[in-house]
């Protein structure tokens, strides 16, 4: 039975059926989101974001279901008990999150699966993100900011989106990658130039932040929002580092995550001290990172207080979801597609063909979009704008 399991997890027929589900099912999800923005948010912002947490939530879990019930992969926290059992996911959060890792987005959602959060999962993102179907129209549907590198544009956007956000009836968790783009050996000698030269400490295990999309945001959110949540995550060292491929050839990863809750009104007011704050903050990150490297743990070199690790209990429903959702769209497709193929006629044997080449196409495509080759640039734009991306993702929402 392993041995099949085994196999099943490592076919690129079994790799073709789930792309199909997300593909399909994502469609699906988008199609009810358009009519729910078109025909209940004019009439009920509250209603809309109460049923769409459910709706989103139906297309992120499918991820996350690749995560912890497809590779068996899991999350370990590291956070103040007091402050996990008072505020987490009870209450709407800033994530100031490190960007080093190809997966490191999706043990997030895992962990805010657990959280009862996903649904509510926003991101800053590259405007050219929400024209990207599924994932995209997702997060444009569930009102993450979407930012065109242009500054003057992108601070109207965040205040007039912030200003939305805050608003929701639920809690909600807003993700800023502030290193705008995930980590390379590439765009680290560029970021630590670009720290000299504007007299910045340079970092040895992360970019130096762009503090502009941070510190425009911070007076939006006071307030409104409870606190700032410092997210470092780090994986054990292997020769390979965690990829979205190996989950799925259900290879499992083990995330370390330290989670620290950190009321709004100890970030300064003014805007270089709000800025200066998130440097030090990520000199805090780079010591940690640095401790976790050397020694597995992100404590003993770093003179950050310890705190206990300990794991959340899996929940059921993104197995569930992501089944439920094998069965409505594979069953049928599965039987159209044999008609075709077994119907004698040389044309609908080539159209079946060519479905089946398209969903291979597209299955290559969506773990392309989350290489680090893929990545944003980094020291290359001359916008002052805050480089942004997730999710996916979500979110991407991360």
């Amino acid at each position: 039975m392993e041995k099949l399991i085994l196999y099943l997890k490592q076919s690129s027929v079994t790799h073709l059926l789930l792309t199909v589900t997300f593909f399909v099912s994502g469609l699906i999800i988008n199609l009810v989101q358009c009519a729910l923005y078109l025909g209940v948010r004019p009439f009920s912002r509250y209603l809309f974001r109460k049923i769409n947490y459910y709706v989103a939530y139906s297309l992120y879990c499918q991820l996350v279901f690749l995560a912890e019930w497809w590779s068996n992969s899991d999350v370990i926290i590291y956070m103040d008990p007091d402050d996990f059992k008072k505020y987490c996911g009870k209450e709407h959060g800033y994530l100031v999150m490190n960007h080093r890792y190809e997966v490191d987005w999706l043990l997030g959602w895992v962990f805010c699966e657990r959280l009862k959060l996903l649904g509510n999962c926003k991101t800053y993102a590259k405007k050219s993100i929400q024209y990207v179907p599924t994932m995209g129209w997702a997060w444009k549907f569930g009102e993450s900011i979407f930012l065109e590198r242009n500054w003057e544009k992108d601070k109207e956007i965040i205040g007039k989106q912030l200003k939305e956000l805050i608003q929701y009836p639920d809690a909600m968790w807003l993700l800023l990658m502030a290193e705008g783009t995930r980590f390379t050996h590439e765009k680290h000698e560029i970021s630590k130039k670009f720290a000299r030269d504007k007299g910045l400490p340079e970092l040895k295990h992360h970019l130096t932040p762009r503090t502009k999309g941070f510190t425009s945001s911070v007076p939006y959110l006071r307030g409104k929002v409870g606190a700032i949540y410092d997210i470092q995550i780090a994986f054990k060292h292997t020769e390979k580092e965690p990829t979205v491929n190996q989950m799925l050839y259900g290879k499992p990863v083990e995330a370390h995550m330290y989670v620290e809750r950190i009321p709004l009104e100890d970030v300064p007011e003014e805007e270089e001290a709000c800025a200066q704050w998130l440097h030090q903050l990520y000199q805090k990150k780079d010591s940690m990172t640095d401790s976790f490297i050397r020694n597995n743990d992100f404590f003993l070199e770093s003179g950050v207080r310890r705190v206990d690790g300990f794991r959340l209990q899996r929940r059921y429903y993104s197995m569930i979801n992501t089944l439920t959702w094998a069965f409505i769209v594979l069953v049928p497709m599965l039987y159209y597609l044999f008609r075709i193929l077994t119907s004698g006629s040389t044309l609908e044997t080539t159209f079946g063909v060519a479905i089946i080449v398209v969903f291979f196409i597209l299955r290559y495509l969506m773990i392309g979009m989350t290489k680090i080759s893929k990545a944003s640039s980094y020291g290359t734009i001359p916008s002052p704008t805050t480089e942004m991306k997730h999710f996916s993702s979500g979110a991407k929402s991360n």
